[in-house]
């Protein structure tokens, strides 16, 4: 380890630890669930804000050869790490970047009828077919053509479809009407197109059942442990483990307050713990007086306002903690759902948010 490294290991005030083979633990265990064709690495966001420098060639080595991003800038800096696999684009193709696709063997996306006909005519002047997926919507209503822009017979000269793919809206309630709309509605749109490989299922998609099966899934969340399927045990293994230090412990008294524009007030005499994580670090602001850290296995309740660079706990029922300690923020014993909920957003958002000051650690 270089000696800058070892000093910001030895001195981090947060550390993110992510467990790549618990990665490719969830990546195996879904193909297990989709045994009817491969599962892709949807890795877009910096692979959910974990590291697709270091995710991507970690599925990879275990047999992984579909990738998912959503810029063209991601996919090139995954193309080399991932050799021999398909790397396609989810956002399309942006006006001007189409020699970017070619040059670095990349697939887009296409969802619009102007993307179309720009890799078309790409095509034409090259004097050969290029490959590329085709997104239709079935109800998502933002990428992907709608059964009038299908209509054209030409609209797809010069284009070799690998896949025919859309969104699911709701997968995650498994109850909700619009599963079964979209499935219906991928059928048919798919019956123009009968000799094309099919893609469907998201993470959660892949828990439906039969109906949402294809050539092709594309799990993202659930590779990294968010739970697919809520208000049910998560049956991914957790990735994350975010752990911060202990700055300072502080006594107030009765009717001091902690924070910025003393949201919280001591109603008893009460310790407070100072770690160096704030929302520039992507611990949301909307944590703010909700949720709590876990130190020992036990609560340690998130008092006062998340502030840019600090957040405070009440740590008067902890007297064991002391400074230089480790709160666990994310972990076995607080799963990032959980986090997720006290914040009063998803797990998705947690994880993306996650900034670049941790000290990262990946695990195989």
């Amino acid at each position: 380890m270089p000696p800058a490294a070892m000093i910001e290991s030895d001195t981090a005030l947060a550390r993110l630890e992510v467990d790549l083979a618990a990665v490719v633990a969830n990546w195996r265990a879904l193909g297990v669930l989709h045994p009817g064709g491969p599962v892709a690495g949807v890795v877009k966001a910096d692979a959910y804000g974990l590291g697709a420098a270091q995710v991507a060639p970690a599925l990879h080595a275990a047999g992984c050869r579909h990738f998912f991003t959503a810029h063209l800038s991601e996919a090139v800096a995954i193309r080399a790490l991932v050799p021999g696999a398909m790397v396609a684009v989810l956002n399309g193709i942006a006006p001007g970047s189409e020699g970017g696709f070619v040059a670095h063997d990349i697939l887009p996306v296409l969802g619009t009828p102007g993307e179309i006909a720009r890799w078309g005519g790409l095509a034409r002047r090259l004097g050969r077919r290029l490959p590329a997926l085709l997104h239709v919507d079935t109800g998502m209503n933002r990428l992907g053509l709608d059964g009038g822009e299908m209509a054209d017979p030409n609209l797809l000269d010069g284009i070799e479809l690998r896949y025919v793919m859309t969104h699911l809206v709701a997968s995650e309630v498994a109850g909700d009407p619009m599963n079964a709309v979209q499935r219906d509605r991928f059928a048919a749109a798919c019956a123009a197109f009968p000799t094309v490989p099919r893609s469907f299922a998201n993470s959660s998609g892949m828990f439906l059942g039969a109906g949402y099966a294809s050539d092709l899934a594309r799990p993202g969340a659930a590779l990294y442990g968010i739970n697919p399927i809520p208000e049910q045990p998560n049956p991914m293994r957790p990735v994350v483990r975010l752990m911060a230090r202990v700055l300072a412990l502080r006594d107030v008294a009765l009717g001091a307050s902690v924070g910025y524009n003393s949201t919280w007030v001591a109603a008893r005499p009460s310790r407070i713990a100072t770690i160096g994580v704030g929302y520039a670090d992507g611990w949301l602001r909307s944590h703010s007086g909700r949720g709590h850290a876990v130190f020992d296995g036990a609560p340690v309740p998130l008092v006062g306002r998340v502030s840019m660079d600090l957040t405070t706990f009440d740590a008067t029922d902890r007297p064991g903690l002391r400074e230089g300690d480790w709160l666990e923020l994310i972990g076995p014993s607080r799963p990032v759902d959980d986090v997720a909920a006290a914040a009063g957003t998803n797990g998705y958002e947690v994880l993306t948010s996650l900034g670049r000051r941790y000290h990262r650690v990946w695990s195989s």
